[in-house]
Formats: C-alpha cells, structure tokens, sequence
C-alpha cells in the first residue's frame, strides 16, 4: 500500500472534518440519551435531527452563487460552516440533558444547528470535489475522503465512548468541539477552485441544476438513478442509527464498544478507504456497486447474530470489522459515481441533489427506528435493514447500467 500523497492528506483531512459531526447528532447522540435514561422511542425520534443531511439540496444554490469576502466561493463557506459546527457543538455541552434533567429539547435544537451546518460543510467540501478531482483521480480521491470520513466517525464514536467512561458527557462534547475547529487547517491548505467568470442570477441557480440534470439523461434515467441512490444505503443508515443503543441495552460496556471500535472499526476504514480507489478501478464502477452494496447490507445480519447469541466481544470485533471494510468500499464506489453524474459548473446543487435523495429515506424512517426494535426485536429489526437493499440491486441490474454508461458518456468535464 504506497504513502499518501500531499494532496490525497489533504482530502483525507477535509474527509475527516466531514465525517466528526455526523455520529455526535446520530449514534453517539443516542448514547447520551440512553445514559440520561430517555426511552427508546424518545431516542429514535431524536435521530430526526439529522434531517438537514436530507434536504441540504434546498440551500445548496445559495453556496454555489454566492461567495463571502475571504478565502473565495468555496473556501470562504468551507471555513465558516467549520467554525459554527465547533460552536454549535459547545451549546450542546453546556445545555445537554442530564439524569437529572433529561428535557431532550434544548440539545435537540442544537442538534439540528451542527447537522444544518455539518450538512452545509458537505455541500462546499463536495463541490470542490467536483471542481478539483480529475475523472482519473475520483476513484482514489474518493476513496481516500471516505478514509477521513469514516476516521472523523471514528472519532466521534469510539473516543467519545472511551471519554464518556470517565468524564460526564458534555465535557466529551467540549472537547470534540475543540477537535471540530481542526478542519480549518486544512481548509487554509486548500487550493481554491478557478473562480467562475460569470454567475447566474439566484432565482436561475435555482432551476438550472435541475434542468441540466434532467437535460442530460432524460426523465427515465435520471428517476431511476435517484431510486437507486435512495434505496442503496437505506438498511445500513437505519441499522447505524441504533447500534449503540442496541450494544449497551446487550451488555456490552460503553469501554468495549469503544475497544472493539478502536481496533476493528479503525483497521477496517484506514484499509478499505485506501484500497477503494484500486478495486473500483479494477472491478469497474457496477460491479463494485453491486459486490460491496451486498456485502455491506450482508454484514447487517452479524449484528442481528449478536442479539440471538448475546455477550460476545469477539463476535462484536468480527462484524464491526466487516461492516467497516465493507462501507468503506462501497461508499468510494457510490462517491465516484455521484462525482461523476455533476457538472462543474453546478457541483454545490447537484452533488447535494444527488446525495440528498441517498438519505432522505434513512433520515425519515430513522424516526421509526426505535418503534421497529421494540415491534421487531433485534435480531428482526437488524435483518430487516438487510432486504431494504433488494430494490436497489435490482434496479443496478436493470435501469442503472444504462445510467451509468450514459453519465460516463454525457458528463462535461
């Protein structure tokens, strides 16, 4: 495996600044509520914070158009959205809920602040991703932004654990807030973007992207292509949603989870975001679409093993491991297909766009997550979130080879 190069660091460091706001209003979140003795229901209810991932697509011309004084159009937003994730962050360590006073919705509002502007953050970081990397590059440059991603969420999760086994929660929040303000370096290490010479009025980058999107691949592969995205990672981001509820509430402590995260979790993400880029490449886009969407829905059924057998630190380390080499992959191969469906000229509102219809679906039924583990059971609530896959390898088999092809062919680069 070669050493990373200057700019493939610099696109794992903007990956990871990604990646550390996501659990802190999802799975770690719901930790923290389990620990101030909120329900199950109250818990899955406040996964809906994480709406503002959905719908960011509304916004997203606002960034595309529009540039602060400092930094330019990309970079100027990139550090702005940066600095009111580590602020928003802060309001939850001081206004989080308690044993003592478990009033969820003080840190629910703060909550949907860091996902608004997390969401933001993804908007601005994938654009420049869009307006930088070559089409020989998305593959590998993907891979290694997934590999950040996927340590920012390493971060947040497993050394929020291992600190919540020692210190009180919101001073676990203080200090991640702290860690947040990171990605700045690595925004002031960035090239910007070549400024566009002319910028349409706002009312037009509105419709524009839309039209364009449509324009290229025509009405019927372009509605197949988002049922695909929205159907591809729906069980895996339900099922995420309450892995830490499930694995305290089955007598794992919060040290072990956080353990087997640090060892499994870690390995598994640093290796297949860094081999993502070479299997995509030799594999072809399609196939590792469909190979590592089924293996990472697959890898949902071992959780679904640990809820029948019960206590099994080995076991957690085999299928945390999985699931992460896994979705490691597959997420490079999603992220190098959806780099390549966007004009650059419209990369803020297409790429939200297109990521906005891969999780609108998990955000809503994320809601009902802790309704279907209380109906289901564990083990039935996980092996539902693996059929949730079936229609999107269906459609790959069908409609989406033809997308594929036609966006490879239509793409202006």
């Amino acid at each position: 495996m070669r050493p990373l190069t200057a700019r493939e660091g610099l696109i794992g460091a903007l990956g990871f600044s990604s990646g550390l706001p996501l659990l802190l209003t999802g799975g770690t979140l719901s930790a923290w509520m389990t620990d101030a003795g909120l329900d199950l229901k109250t818990i899955g209810a406040m996964t809906l914070v994480s709406l503002p991932y959905a719908f960011k697509f509304l916004w997203a011309p606002l960034l595309d158009t529009y540039r602060l004084p400092f930094l330019g159009r990309r970079r100027g937003w990139m550090l702005t959205t940066q600095l009111a994730i580590a602020a928003s962050l802060l309001g939850m360590a001081v206004f989080g809920p308690s044993a003592e006073s478990p009033d969820p919705l003080p840190i629910a509002w703060l909550a949907v602040a860091v996902a608004f502007f997390s969401a933001s953050q993804d908007i601005v970081l994938d654009a420049w991703r869009v307006d930088t990397l070559a089409p020989s590059e998305r593959a590998s440059g993907t891979g290694v932004f997934v590999a950040g991603y996927r340590i920012g969420m390493f971060v947040a999760n497993t050394g929020a654990l291992l600190l919540a086994d020692h210190l009180p929660w919101p001073v676990v929040y203080a200090v991640l807030a702290c860690v947040a303000c990171a990605g700045a370096v690595a925004t002031f290490a960035a090239p910007e973007p070549t400024e566009l010479a002319e910028r349409p009025p706002l009312v037009e980058a509105f419709w524009r992207p839309f039209q364009d999107f449509f324009g290229r691949f025509g009405l019927r592969v372009a509605l197949g292509l988002l049922l695909f995205l929205t159907f591809y990672r729906l069980g895996d981001t339900v099922a995420a949603k309450m892995t830490n509820p499930f694995l305290m509430k089955t007598d794992f402590t919060k040290t072990e989870i956080a353990l087997v995260n640090k060892t499994a979790a870690f390995l598994a993400t640093i290796t297949g975001g860094l081999i993502a880029g070479r299997i995509v490449n030799r594999l072809g886009l399609l196939r590792s679409l469909a190979v590592f969407g089924a293996l990472q829905a697959v890898a949902n059924l071992g959780y679904a093993w640990i809820a029948v057998r019960g206590h099994d630190v080995a076991l957690l380390f085999g299928v945390v491991a999985l699931d992460n080499l896994f979705g490691g992959i597959a997420g490079a191969a999603i992220g190098a297909l959806l780099l390549g469906l966007c004009a650059p000229r419209w990369g803020a509102t297409q790429f939200a766009l297109l990521t906005a219809a891969a999780g609108i679906a998990g955000h809503l039924v994320s809601g009902l997550s802790g309704v279907l583990a209380e109906e289901l059971g564990w083990a039935g609530f996980f092996a539902l979130s693996v059929v949730a896959v079936v229609p999107a390898l269906t459609l790959l088999l069908t409609l989406l080879r033809e997308a594929v092809v036609h966006a490879e062919a239509s793409r202006p680069d």
